[in-house]
């Protein structure tokens, strides 16, 4: 693994790539959160063949953090991925995406273009925050009466206190990851997130939506990205099945794969099923 800084108008932005003298088309890593950071677990994986580059965003991580809150938006990040992309080089690519990650590719491709963009993998994928929303509220109903209580006194008040911490703490535990304990560096991830910047734009949890995304909306647009996708999600994910299989209708020419027995970090549940997914479509990008 090679590091290193790219600067932007907004401060540096730290990247890394493995597999760098590999020979096929690279991948581009792009986290979700808002404010969360690279976790190349599995991912990496797949630098056997072609390089996979991953990068932390503005205020994530080990990248800077903005001079001013409000360069904590959609436009700021997209005009980054663009940034990235052209100093790292990467003229033909396959943008990979997780959660936020995935809407944040989608308005790139949509605010300049598919041009070298060989396909997209969008894994639990954030298109709709109304359609998140709405799911969100299904996978509260799931949980328990206290949960649920805590969750309601919580948004109704707007205080969001120890109750309504350990309903998100069963809630994380039921959709967000399945594994226990969870690995070490999810653990540390988790830590290190930049909560200012998910406040910002998402809100005080995955179902409370408060922030600037809250009316975030790319699925009547969909149809406009004709690239190859690849749409993946786990059969419990917060990215309700339902919801990504509407995503893969609405693009021109996409795919799906459901992780069984998996979350929304499907990817690090069942490793070995997300690679054959992932490596199933690389495969067929290569045939184009």
């Amino acid at each position: 693994m090679k590091e290193r800084y790219i600067s932007t108008d907004n401060g540096k932005i730290w990247s890394c790539v493995y597999g760098e003298d590999e020979k096929g088309v690279p991948l581009l890593v792009v986290h979700g959160g808002p404010g969360f950071l690279s976790m190349p677990q599995t991912i990496s994986d797949l630098s056997v063949d072609r390089p996979v580059y991953f990068y932390d965003q503005l205020g994530c991580g080990r990248s800077d953090r903005a001079s001013d809150d409000s360069l904590y938006s959609l436009e700021t990040y997209t005009e980054e991925l663009d940034a990235v992309r052209k100093e790292l080089g990467l003229t033909d690519v396959v943008l990979v995406g997780f959660s936020w990650g995935c809407g944040l590719i989608c308005s790139y491709i949509l605010e300049k273009g598919p041009e070298g963009v060989k396909g997209l993998i969008l894994s639990g994928p954030l298109l709709s925050s109304p359609i998140w929303e709405m799911d969100q509220r299904g996978n509260i109903a799931a949980l328990s009466d206290s949960a649920i209580a805590a969750i309601g006194i919580g948004e109704r008040d707007r205080e969001y206190g120890e109750a309504y911490s350990e309903a998100v703490t069963e809630y994380y535990r039921k959709f967000l990851c399945n594994l226990d304990p969870w690995p070490d560096y999810l653990v540390n991830s988790m830590e290190s997130m930049n909560v200012d910047v998910y406040i910002k734009m998402w809100g005080p949890s995955e179902f409370t939506v408060t922030g600037s995304l809250k009316q975030f909306d790319l699925y009547p647009r969909l149809k406009e990205i004709d690239v190859p996708v690849l749409l993946t999600c786990g059969d419990s994910d917060e990215a309700h099945v339902k919801s990504v299989k509407d995503f893969q209708e609405a693009f021109g020419n996409a795919c799906m794969a459901v992780i069984p027995d998996a979350t929304h970090m499907h990817h690090i549940e069942r490793p070995e099923i997300y690679k054959i997914s992932v490596g199933w479509f690389l495969k067929r990008l290569e045939k184009r």
